[in-house]
This record gives C-alpha cells, structure tokens and sequence, in this order.
C-alpha cells in the first residue's frame, strides 16, 4: 500500500474526508464564490507576472486539435470533428455564387470540451452531492452548470507560471507509469531548479511527467484513463498552504494512476476541486517549455490561459501561452 503519510491506516472514505475537512477553502471568499482558488490571482499578482516577459519568447502548451488525439471514446469523450460548412470546392462549383470574385470557406468543430489541452470548472468534481463551496450537484443540470461554470474563468487565469519538472529533476526523461509524486518530490525539484521555481500564492503550477511526449511518440495506448504517473493525493496539503491557484500537468488526469486510496477514483479530485477550488488542467505540453526553462535556468514565466467562455461548462479547451 502507498505511503499515505498522516492518512496511512484510513479506508479511502475516511481519507477523503479528513483531506475535505482540513483543507477546504469552502466560505473563504464568502457563500456566493464560484472562482475558488483563482481568488489568490489578485491584481498585483497579475502585474508582477507580466514583469517576467523578458525576452519575448512564446511557447504554446496546447496539442493540436483535430482527429489525431488520445481519445477512445471512454467517458463519451471522442476527438475533434473538423467539418466544412462551405469551402473552395463549393466556390469553384459556384455554390456560392458572390458578385465580384468573392469567395469564402466556414466550418464547424464537434468536440466534448474536455478531448484536448483544458481546464477543468469547478463544476466538474461533485463529492457527496456538492461542488466547490457546496453548491448542490442538482444545478448542473441538462442545460449546462447553474453555478461555477467554465465562464465564471473567463478572465482569471493570467498569473505568474511555474513549471516543476520532476523527471529532469531525478535525471531521466519521464516517470514510469504509477509514480506518485510526493511533496518531498515537488520540493526536490524546486530545489534543484532554484529560486526561480519557488511556488507562491496565486500561481499555476505545471508539473511534468514526461508521459505526453512518450506516448505522442511511441502512440497514445491507454493515455486517456490509464496507468500514469501524477500528484499523490498527499500533496493537496503542500498545494493548499502554497495557496496555489491551479495545476496543469501534461497527464489526462492530474493525480497518479492508479489511484492510491482502494476501491477509489480520483481522490485527490474529489479534494482538490469542490473543497479546495483548486482549477486543474490536463493534458498540457510542457516538452519545448521544459528544455528552454533547463536551458536558460528560468523556471517561471507570464502564464495567459483563459478558458472558452461557454456558458454553463464543465470545461473548456485551452491554449495556454507561456511567455518569458
């Protein structure tokens, strides 16, 4: 059994519930909040990172969407279907007859909002009934979230980046499958990294694995939903004293696969969203980011990742920009 450390001996109900209770941000920011942790991203927070970009480099942390993706269908989750609404063709056959030689192409994307690089809302995880700050699970309903949907994000998540990357850290290329990554691992690699990586509060935080990479190489398997490495669910205490306002790792889950509490799924989920309204991103390249940051010694960065304002979503792709 893993090292649970003050949680070692605990079933997984009573595990999650001690975590629920010492580390809930419920009531924080008062009954009506449906931000949660982005509450931390306060106007000088957001000031102070854009006094990062130094250099003008850019690196896109999103995958590209389209037909080629990791999903298999598993949750009703499948990859983008690119489609035309009108195209070259349709302007050649005259379609579209337009005066003067004008022509036009449209299209339309069919995609569950969480196929590729996203966030999650705080919408997403419900534990015993409630989401973040304890709003029942029943407003999420047909018609989309009635209460901390993906739009209430719309313009909260530019801070001040950091990456931690863990396997470089431990000198290889990427954790094995199943690796829990402990806080002693977080602080290791801050250690090693420097100062520049000290965590704050406010920050994202992005934690490499090295697993996309590996599996966009040797091919996706069971990338979405199978073994992996990931947060252990004793790191939700080292995030909530950090005040951390989200992480992102380049894993489809977060958290270590499998899970490390028996008969669970997604503990450390079932913390981090509704009790601390911590915002977690999945699936993120952190690769080219990664090799610049070892190159040049600078672990932290602007980070602009604005969600897709959908009204009442549970998700939303990204492309989340570094800048240094």
């Amino acid at each position: 059994m893993a090292n649970l450390g003050e949680f070692t001996g605990m079933s997984a109900e009573e595990a999650i519930a001690a975590a629920a209770k010492k580390y809930s941000n419920r009531g924080k920011w008062g009954p009506d909040d449906e931000i949660g942790a982005a509450n931390f991203i306060t106007p000088q927070k957001v000031a102070a990172a854009a006094k990062l970009v130094r250099q003008g480099k850019t690196f896109g942390l999103a995958f590209a969407f389209d037909s080629s993706g990791p999903q298999t269908g598993q949750f009703g989750r499948h990859n983008p279907i690119h489609m035309m609404a009108f195209s070259g063709s349709d302007t050649i056959a005259g379609s579209f007859p337009l005066p003067h030689g004008f022509g036009a192409a449209d299209d339309n994307v069919w995609m569950p909002l969480q196929c590729g690089t996203q966030w999650d809302s705080l919408a997403h995880i419900f534990d015993h009934g409630e989401m973040w700050n304890g709003y029942s699970c029943a407003l999420v309903n047909s018609f989309g979230a009635g209460k901390c949907g993906i739009q209430t994000l719309r313009e909260k998540l530019v801070s001040r980046g950091v990456l931690l990357d863990v396997p470089r850290a431990k000198g290889t290329d990427v954790l094995e499958d199943g690796y829990a990554i402990t806080a002693a691992d977080l602080d290791e690699t801050i250690a090693k990294q420097g100062k520049t990586s000290t965590v704050q509060a406010g920050d994202i935080v992005l934690v490499r694995t090295g697993q996309l990479g590996k599996r966009r190489a040797e091919g996706w398997g069971d990338y979405c939903g199978g073994a992996a490495a990931g947060l252990s669910f004793t790191t939700l205490g080292w995030l909530h004293k950090a005040q951390v306002t989200a992480v992102a790792t380049d894993t489809w889950g977060v958290e270590v696969k499998p899970n490390e509490l028996p008969h669970s799924f997604q503990p450390f989920h079932q913390v981090a969203i509704p009790h601390m309204g911590l915002i977690l991103g999945e699936m993120w390249d952190l690769d080219a980011l990664a090799a610049d940051c070892a190159a040049d010694g600078a672990y932290e960065f602007q980070l602009v990742a604005q969600p897709l304002p959908f009204t009442g979503g549970i998700g939303s792709p990204v492309n989340p920009i570094a800048i240094k």
